[in-house]
Order: structure tokens, then sequence, then C-alpha cells
């Protein structure tokens, strides 16, 4: 099978790559440049293509670096920005994933090949001849959540071909295969960024704003910040009050307000219900003839633990899930990834809504 693998320069990609080369296909490999958005240039890039060259030349593999960067920036960083922007909180992994890996690659350069694959951490099932995204065998690693927004034709195209192994055995196949990077840490960031602060990042685009934080319960200033747009419900660390741990509850973004909660476990930064616009279903929506709601596991933010909840259907594209337990931090922009009980197969997401989750009717 003639494959286009997407490698990265860490360790999992290369375990894919040698995985897929043990069982005998014809690999070409690929790297996707994005620049930054300075002049300074972008060493972290330039060290990961030499590993993707090494890890090529040692299976002697074509490499093609290909760059995405005006799509990358006119979309996925316009998606990011506008959203932080309006106050609410995006995921740019996930449209990443949609708009520039399984997007604009695929018709560019992927659609070439009979497969494309990735170091994700995920797996397919197939159930009465659809492909389903499943989990992968390590829950902690889990990725699907960062993929829970592709479409049935991308994957139908893509193979994850790790999705089978634990972490601990990646990392034993990358040092008894004696890979050049079977000890690189695992990279950390924004898709494709890298390490870049995130703050910086924000402040050169957004600038700063001062405002108020405020303690919700008694409505008294304790505390100023430079912007909304630095903030997100459920945020603790970075907000720089004394007496803490405070927690980000809600914000204003008309007048450029924080308000905060004291305490680890204070009521103000739970609920249990959550609104979501623009439902999106992979394959196809398991329950277009259920009216009533149906059990389901959830996930609003990328974490090893799957939430049960019931699933309701309240519209066109809306849905409202009912968490069993208490869920910290829903941030409106959030998505909210859709699992069966099993916590096996990833149906799809949702954006979290600002509605307030008090007045919606189940």
């Amino acid at each position: 099978m003639r494959i286009a693998m997407l490698i990265s320069g860490g360790v999992d990609s290369a375990v894919a790559v040698h995985r897929l080369v043990e069982e005998g296909h014809d690999l070409h490999l690929f790297y996707i440049r994005i620049g930054l958005d300075t002049d300074e240039g972008d060493c972290s890039a330039d060290e990961d293509i030499e590993m993707c060259q090494l890890i090529a030349r040692r299976y002697g593999l074509p490499l093609d670096v290909v760059s995405l960067h005006e799509e990358y920036w006119e979309n996925v960083m316009e998606y990011a920005l506008r959203t932080v922007r309006q106050g609410l909180t995006p995921n740019p992994d996930i449209m990443c994933n949609k708009m520039i890996k399984f997007g604009f690659f695929e018709r560019r350069w992927g659609h070439e090949f009979d497969k494309t694959a990735t170091g994700h951490y995920a797996t397919t099932t197939v159930e009465d001849d659809l492909i389903y995204l499943s989990t992968a065998a390590d829950k902690v690693k889990d990725q699907t959540d960062f993929l829970a927004q592709i479409d049935y034709q991308q994957l139908s195209h893509l193979m994850f071909p790790i999705g089978d192994l634990p972490k601990s055995r990646v990392r034993e196949i990358a040092i008894q295969s004696n890979m050049p990077n079977a000890f690189r840490k695992d990279s950390q960031g924004i898709c494709f960024l890298g390490k870049i602060n995130y703050n910086d990042f924000i402040r050169r685009h957004l600038g700063i704003k001062k405002g108020p934080i405020i303690e919700i319960e008694t409505g008294r200033k304790i505390g100023e910040h430079n912007g909304f747009w630095f903030h997100t419900i459920g945020q603790r660390k970075g907000l720089g009050l004394s007496g803490g741990p405070w927690y980000v509850v809600k914000k204003n973004v008309r007048d450029n307000v924080i308000y905060v909660s004291n305490g680890y476990h204070t009521e103000k930064q739970y609920g249990t219900l959550l609104h979501l616009d623009e439902m999106h279903f992979i394959t196809k929506d398991p329950w277009a003839e259920q009216c009533d709601s149906v059990e389901i596991t959830f996930k609003n933010r990328h974490m090893p633990d799957f939430m049960k909840a019931t699933l309701t259907r309240i519209g066109e594209g809306q849905y409202v899930i009912d968490s069993e337990t208490p869920v910290q931090g829903i941030a409106p922009g959030q998505f909210a990834v859709i699992y069966d009980r099993k916590s096996k197969l990833c149906y799809g997401s949702g954006v979290i809504s600002g509605q307030d989750p008090s007045k919606i009717k189940l």
C-alpha cells in the first residue's frame, strides 16, 4: 500500500514509520512546515526537520517538506484569534487537524496515496460497513478529542499505526530500534507552533487593555488584568492574586471584567449542563431516530478521564449534555467531544455555547 506518512520529528511518528516499514508498505514521508508570525525564525522546526531527515535516511524513504504557512494563519490562527477576541476559548489543535493536516494537505498531496498515516494515539473500528474513530489503547495518551471535527471522508483515508500501543511500548520500540529521537521529549504547545509563550503570542495580536478582577461573591475588586483575552473560564494560574486558589468563573467581555471565586471546591467553577451548538458527527448521527436522551461519555478538554452523561437533542444541531458529575471550568468556545458509553467510539463534537445553563429546558 502507498502511504503518505505525516512525520513531526517526534518519537510517535517515527515509531509509526518503523511499524509501517516492517509491514512492507511503500512510504513517502511529509513534514508540514508552518512559520511563526515573527521574523525571528523557527529553530524548533529546523530541529524537527533535521530529525525527520535522519529517520528518512535510516529507512531509505523519500521526505518532502511542504509549506502550508498561509493556509494555517488564514484559517486556524484566524479562528483562534477571532474566538479569543470574542471572549471564548478556542481549540486550535482540533481545527489544525480538520483544516490543515487532513484538509489542505489531503487535497494537495495526500489524495495521491492509498492512505495517510500519522502518529496520533487513536484507532478505527468498522461496524456495519462504516468506519468509526475509536479511542487508543493508551487512554492517558488518547488523542481522539483532537480529531473530533474531521469528516467521514478524511477518516476513511487515515491510518493510526501506533494507536494500539501504550506510550511506554512506543518508547521501548524507539530505544530497541536505536532511533535518533528515542529519548526526545514529547512536544508541547499549540499545533505546529511548538513552545511559544501563549501570553506573548496573544499580546502581539490583541495588545493589552487593563481591567478589574472582581470577586464574584462580594463584588469586591481584588486585582487587575491585562485584557479578558488572556484568561479562560476555569483558569487558576497566572492571575497574580494572593490568598488563593482563585478560579476564573465568568467574563464580561463588553466591560473587560474578569470574575473570580476562591477555593479549590468553590461551586462557582462547576456545572453539570453543557449546551452545544454546531454539533458535528464524524460518521453519522447514531441517534438520528431517537428523540429521547441517550447515555454517553464525553470530554470538554484534553484529559484522560471520560465523564458519564446523557445527551439530549433540543434543536437542529443543538444538544445538551447533562453530566452525572460536576464539570470544572465549562468554557464557551470549547469543544465537547462525544463518545459511546464504553468510551470506545468517538462520534463527534459540538461547540459549548455561552447560553446560561440554568435556562436550558431538557
